[in-house]
């Protein structure tokens, strides 16, 4: 145990301090506490690259059960909520380890690099279709008319819904959200009306699929399912997964990156010159406001963290915001460079939890800003101030985001 190891502090991450401004907060927890306490959640805290890099590779640590939100209720709720938490119990990621393993191969069926390839040209085509939309006004709120339905087409896609059915996935992954953010029972009672709706409309597409495979993820499913590797049950309870997955975040980063773009003009004015440094820019969107600034995981054996032992059965919050911004790694970590290289940021996760749909979500931001800025060369924001809204523990995502162009 080296010398530079520090005392566990405790904190609050409810503060108007934490919420207003989480990545200064998160420095000033990682360089005082690099494992920190947060009693209210019951939880630790860990906040330096190196220590969460290897958290994500470390096979004592599990991911935390999606389902935690459901065990607050009473015990007459949870009864009425079973179905919903039935269905979590299958998401990849949230099963045992080995199911998680199972699902994880045959998901990998699918994302290939040549399935990202062949969905380029239709993530173009979507983008332009959605600008066209927009276009003769002059202006659009770019979260409702942009960075939420292009996810959700491509996500539909995928799943090999028709086009028309595309609002009411949004709808759909607008309800489940709440499942993610520790919503309120009434939420919660929403979020299974729609998963149970979901589950219905995808049995009948699965069905379909076994008389006539295509190329979507459920004909991939239904033919595992015929090898006897997974349940239709398994095979719909992780395409809704798949829609919240694929989609929200995709979102996030879509909205977030061109917030950070309007923040710093001289890069937006770089990018315009250099339309091919957008990979690179894309990459500092997720290192710099990624869609996923903290994720959970629970030890299932004793552990050291940050030189401190931590018990079997703790929840630990990884905050990857702040890996991100980690001096010790980061030059200048709070500049936004869209230059950057190397860029090890951890906005994906790492180890066996790796994101499936990591190229997918690059390929999609990489090709809608791509347009947006070919397209709308006057494109300028039309707020004072982001219209942030918290999404506890220390994390934020757009209301709206309006433009004109």
């Amino acid at each position: 145990m080296g010398s530079h190891i520090s005392t566990v502090r405790d904190y609050d991450v409810f503060t108007p301090e934490a919420t207003a401004d989480h990545n200064a907060f998160l420095h000033r927890v990682r360089a005082e506490s690099p494992l920190a306490r947060l009693p209210q959640l019951d939880a630790y805290l860990l906040t330096r690259h190196a220590d969460i890099n290897a958290a994500l590779r470390d096979k004592r640590m599990d991911t935390a059960d999606m389902a935690q939100v459901l065990q607050r209720l009473t015990p007459a709720e949870q009864t009425e909520l079973e179905p919903l938490r039935r269905s979590l119990d299958m998401w990849v990621g949230h099963t045992d380890p080995a199911d998680h393993v199972r699902f994880q191969k045959l998901l990998k069926r699918y994302f290939t690099p040549a399935m990202v390839d062949r969905l380029r040209p239709r993530v173009r085509a979507f983008t332009h279709e959605l600008l066209d939309l927009v276009a003769p006004g002059g202006r659009m709120e770019v979260v409702r008319d942009l960075a939420y339905p292009l996810p959700a087409a491509v996500i539909a896609e995928l799943l090999g819904m028709p086009t028309a059915d595309r609002e009411q996935l949004q709808a759909w992954s607008r309800d489940i959200v709440p499942i993610f953010a520790n919503g309120d029972v009434e939420q919660m009672r929403r979020a299974q009306r729609s998963m149970l709706q979901m589950h219905d409309y995808l049995r009948i597409i699965a069905a379909d699929r076994r008389r006539a495979p295509r190329d979507d993820v459920l004909s991939t499913f239904m033919a595992a399912e015929a090898e006897g590797a997974v349940t239709e049950d398994e095979a719909v309870a992780n395409c809704v997964l798949l829609l919240f997955a694929g989609h929200e975040t995709t979102a996030n980063l879509i909205a977030n990156g061109l917030v950070l773009l309007f923040e710093h003009p001289r890069q937006l004015a770089l990018l315009r010159a250099n339309p091919d440094l957008m990979p690179l820019a894309v990459e500092e969107m997720l290192r710099c406001d990624g869609p996923a600034g903290v994720i959970g995981r629970v030890t299932t054996e004793p552990v050291e963290l940050a030189g401190h032992p931590v018990p079997a059965g703790k929840h630990i919050y990884l905050a990857l915001a702040a890996a991100n911004r980690d001096p010790e790694l980061f030059d200048d970590p709070d500049a936004f460079d869209i230059t950057r290289k190397p860029n090890r940021h951890l906005s994906f996760g790492m180890g066996t939890y790796y994101c499936l749909g990591a190229a997918l979500a690059r390929m999609e931001t990489d090709e809608c800003l791509r347009i947006l800025l070919e397209r709308c060369p006057g494109l300028r924001p039309a707020y004072r101030t982001p219209d942030w809204l918290p999404a506890p523990p220390l994390g934020h995502r757009l209301r709206t985001l309006e433009v004109t162009f």
